[in-house]
């Protein structure tokens, strides 16, 4: 059986969902532990991409490189 995955792309939070091997929906949690990812990017001075909490952190700093 193929592995099933289900994404939530919200406008203010996200989520990924897996199915278990009992059929039931599992939220995958993200890089920080938790179930759902705030749903903004941030474009770093270098050019690194940063999604979830810390770019919410660090938009607010610099709004021009935050979506």
């Amino acid at each position: 059986m193929a592995d099933l995955v289900g994404i939530d792309l919200g406008t203010t939070y996200s989520a990924i969902a897996v199915i278990d091997e009992h059929g039931k929906a599992v939220i995958v949690p993200n890089a920080e532990g938790e179930r759902t990812t705030p749903s903004v990017v941030y474009f770093d001075e270098g050019g690194e991409i940063v999604v979830g909490k810390i770019a919410k952190q660090s938009g607010s700093a610099d709004p021009k490189n935050f979506v």
